[in-house]
């Protein structure tokens, strides 16, 4: 199969479905990753690219060696500006991912959550649902939304949609493959029990393993499957 990971910023991919992403490659699936917005300049007032250019270096870098680790047959780095993706033109956010279904002809699409904290999740939720539309010539079968540590769970009660997983992945074979590209993303990791550390995301692993029954997984919420 072909698979497709829509995600916002630079080690999004990894946090939401890493453990998946192994496990389609390792399986023979082919996995391609768009990243779309930049993931550094929104540290400052204003968006500077020269400012942060070692940073967004070291982010490509990060992006390309976890890509390695999990396995991937193509990563793809795109240029919207971190966190102010609101200020971009939805219709160029949905091009670009309607660009990527089109040359690679996925089966099976992942992207973030609509409710995340993050407005760039927001968005690129919105547009990839956009860009997976069931036209008659749609190759997309399955659309499923992932969770991002320290975006999903710091949505409050009642401001927008909640992650309520329908859809799981046993990744027991491949979390540690999920720990292994993390790592590559040391700038971006943070120590427990800050939600973006390695143990809390191998504690999630385990928690939703614990509700299916198996050793470690990751959750989604389903979107559309159509069955064949």
């Amino acid at each position: 199969m072909n698979i497709l990971v829509v995600a916002a910023h630079p080690d999004d991919e990894v946090l939401g479905c890493g453990g998946a992403i192994a496990k389609h490659t390792q399986n023979g699936d082919r996995v391609h990753i768009l990243i779309l917005a930049e993931g550094a300049t929104s540290r400052n007032l204003e968006r500077d690219r020269q400012l942060f250019q070692s940073e967004l270096s070291a982010l490509e870098t990060a992006a390309n060696q976890a890509s390695k680790i999990l396995g991937v047959n193509s990563l793809s780095l795109h240029d919207f500006p971190d966190n102010r993706m609101d200020s971009c033109d939805l219709l160029d956010i949905v091009k670009t991912i309607e660009q990527a279904i089109n040359q690679y002809q996925p089966q099976i699409v992942y992207t973030h959550h609509a409710g995340d904290v993050n407005i760039d999740h927001q968005l690129i939720h919105q547009a990839t649902v956009t860009a997976c539309r069931p036209i008659p010539s749609q190759t997309v079968q399955t659309l499923l939304f992932f969770e991002i540590p320290s975006s999903t769970e710091w949505q409050t009660s009642g401001s927008a949609l909640p992650f309520i997983p329908n859809w799981f992945v046993d990744i027991s074979e491949t979390l540690e493959c999920k720990l292994q590209a993390l790592k590559a993303y040391e700038s971006e990791m943070r120590p427990y029990p800050h939600p973006r550390s390695l143990e809390a995301v191998e504690y999630l692993a385990r928690w939703r393993a614990a509700t299916i029954g198996v050793k470690a997984a990751e959750a989604f919420m389903l979107g559309r499957h159509i069955a064949p």
